[in-house]
């Protein structure tokens, strides 16, 4: 039996891309922030195979989130689509931590090290990557006065970085990295340009099909075309050097 979690999966991309692999047969995990957003799940929960529910801004509710699948079984494949942008200040979680790191990048960390190891993860990432700072002296943006877009960029380089982390310290894991594009979603906007349908389909071709280009871990995608990231997230010095770092602030190592 082939499970599939998606995060994020009560809107946008996420929502797209669990009704897509339930139609075509796959026990899909669908994800929640809240028991009160798992309402929008209510015309397609019960063709899944369960809802998961837990804020991933949150360490705690994140570590809920994981034990939750763990026990429903060992996942096929991980899409790690849930993401947060337009935040206009800081907002500290929980922990302290600033919401779009958390969200963005310290889940789906966290998830990666607490769910029993799967066989396929998909991290969504973004083209703004490109555009990220590489100093990691202060991630989490204590220090410094908060730039939304600066904030986003470093998040999806981070969360890139970590797909190709794994995949290279994984090697039984197909790892990738998708860049979704600039789609009209809640997050996107109306009038964004790029091709839903390609967004979520991208990231549904890499969690279930046999293709040989499917099966090449540690690449990083745009509408089933693998292309460049930037060199940072390539970077095994980088890599381990931010591995450390989130390891330093959820308590929890990859390895």
């Amino acid at each position: 039996m082939k499970y599939i979690l998606v995060t994020g999966s009560t809107e946008g991309l996420g929502l797209a891309a669990a009704r897509s692999l339930m139609d075509e047969g796959y026990e899909v995990i669908l994800h929640a922030r809240s028991s009160s957003r798992s309402a929008a799940l209510a015309a397609i929960a019960p063709r899944s195979a369960g809802v998961v529910i837990g804020d991933l801004g949150s360490v705690e509710e994140t570590r809920s989130v994981a034990q939750q699948v763990n026990r429903i079984g060992r996942m096929h494949a991980v899409i790690h689509n849930a993401g947060t942008y337009g935040e206009s200040r800081r907002n500290s979680t929980p922990e302290g931590h600033a919401q779009i790191l958390a969200v963005n990048t310290l889940a789906p960390y966290m998830l990666t090290a607490l769910i029993e190891r799967p066989k396929r993860l998909i991290y969504l990432s973004s083209s703004m990557h490109r555009g990220a700072g590489t100093s990691l002296r202060d991630i989490d943006w204590v220090e410094r006065r908060w730039d939304r877009d600066s904030a986003y960029s470093e998040s999806k380089l981070y969360v890139t970085a970590l797909a190709l982390s794994v995949a290279r310290l994984w090697p039984d894991v197909l790892s990738s990295a998708v860049d979704p594009g600039w789609v009209p979603t809640r997050m996107g906007g109306p009038n964004a340009p790029d091709d839903l349908t390609q967004g979520y389909l991208t990231q549904t071709w890499l969690a279930v099909s046999e293709d040989a280009a499917a099966r090449v871990s540690g690449g990083y995608w745009y509408h089933r075309v693998q292309q460049k990231s930037t060199p940072e997230a390539l970077d095994p010095d980088f890599q381990d050097r931010l591995m450390a770092r989130l390891a330093e602030l959820t308590g929890i190592s990859l390895l």
